[in-house]
């Protein structure tokens, strides 16, 4: 089993930047059979993938965000980090860490979320 604990949200301005964790654990976990990402779920709306690294540090970046967002992990902590700057409104949303095995099955795990709220 594997748990993720996201950390770094909060209320931020338009306009400002933000820096999210997620501390990845569990007995026997492997950080290099994971693929990590970000998802968020605005208000009302579905969740929608935000990006992901591989254990080699390839990224994928959704295209709406590209320019604005940048994903990172430190392998030997198992922690990943999504920066996002130029937060807007729609921006606001519940942000999950997802942890996505490389091998079959590719089970995925979630963390329990951390709130971002682009308000002034």
């Amino acid at each position: 089993q594997v748990q993720l604990v996201e950390s770094g949200g909060g209320l931020v301005q338009p306009g400002g930047s933000l820096r999210l964790s997620c501390a990845a654990s569990g007995i026997g976990f492997n950080t290099y059979r994971y693929d990590m990402g970000w998802y968020r779920q605005p208000p009302g709306k579905q969740r929608e993938k935000v990006a992901a690294i591989t254990p080699g540090g390839y990224t994928n970046i959704a295209d709406s965000l590209k320019g604005r967002v940048t994903i990172s992990r430190d392998n030997a902590k198992n922690t990943v980090f999504l920066g996002m700057n130029g937060l807007k409104p729609e921006d606001t949303a519940v942000y999950y860490c997802n942890a996505k095995g490389t091998i079959s099955p590719r089970t995925d795990y979630w963390g329990q979320g951390t709130q971002v709220t682009v308000s002034s």
